[in-house]
């Protein structure tokens, strides 16, 4: 595999998954687990705009993300170092205390714990996205998967040992995080939060971001809905199938221009045949 090609093979399973646009309806689901980490919100609130522009630092993220699964070496290096620089201006103290946290608990964006929380999110929200709407993957696809995204985590930070050797012992960290007493969204993250599920955007009324919101509620594991105190009925629940279903049922009719990241098809127009 040479430089041009990347940090991943063309075959990878990390980037056939992370080249589907429809994983932007599960950007918001890794924001609202990021944000349920009061480390996590207390820093995004402190060190950005993210009030005034949600969908801007998601599109920051994913653009990032983006640039290092289907860049090549030097892109995704060049990604890397941007991220870290932003990084290393993030630290703090916690305003607001939680059972797991008390007030003035210092914070960092540099602390491995939450630079760990932070991919697992992306990667957990980018999973659940592609088999909600694109189609399952097998289980050897999933190992792959998952021990292609440890290339992306030691790349911004993660420390080796502190990674999940296995995509068991990965599901088993994710969800042991999300029932555990870690995640407790704080009044601040509730506020960002509203922010992420209704942007404020002045074209975009906000019944139509409700309509947005069913889906990335959908998506959400229930416990963490309940504990941002975010409504969910039958018919949220009904909407949501809907939505999968229009979803399932147009994506293979979508011409490649619409249907695949705009990253992966310039990378992949540069890249040598």
């Amino acid at each position: 595999m040479s430089d041009a090609d990347g940090l991943f093979a063309r075959d990878s399973v990390f980037r056939r998954v992370n080249r589907e646009a429809v994983l932007l309806l599960g950007g918001q689901r890794a924001l609202l687990l990021q944000l349920a980490h009061p480390l996590v919100a207390a820093g995004v609130a402190d060190h950005s705009d993210f009030m005034a522009h949600p969908l801007r630092r998601l599109w920051r993220t994913v653009d990032t993300m983006l640039r290092i699964v289907h860049g090549d070496r030097a892109t995704a290096e060049e990604a890397a170092r941007a991220l870290d620089a932003v990084h290393a201006r993030v630290r703090g103290t916690l305003a607001e205390a939680t059972a797991a946290y008390p007030a003035g608990t210092p914070y960092r964006a540099h602390d491995p714990a939450l630079l760990l929380w932070v991919h697992a999110t992306l990667v957990d929200s980018a999973l659940a996205a592609y088999q909600c709407f694109v189609g399952l993957l097998a289980a050897d696809e999933r190992e792959r998967f998952h021990a292609e995204s440890r290339i992306v985590a030691r790349l911004l930070g993660v420390p080796e040992d502190g990674l999940p050797r296995s995509f068991a012992s990965f599901t088993h960290y994710v969800d042991e995080t999300i029932a555990g007493p870690t995640l407790a969204p704080t009044p601040t993250a509730r506020r960002l939060a509203d922010a992420v599920l209704h942007p404020p955007l002045a074209f975009l009324p906000r019944i139509a971001g409700d309509a947005g919101a069913v889906v990335t509620l959908g998506l959400l594991p229930p416990v963490i809905r309940e504990r941002y105190g975010l409504p969910w009925d039958r018919t949220r629940q009904r909407g949501f199938a809907v939505a999968r279903r229009v979803v399932r049922t147009v994506l293979p009719l979508l011409p490649d221009v619409l249907r695949a990241m705009p990253q992966a098809r310039r990378a992949e127009r540069a890249r040598p045949a």
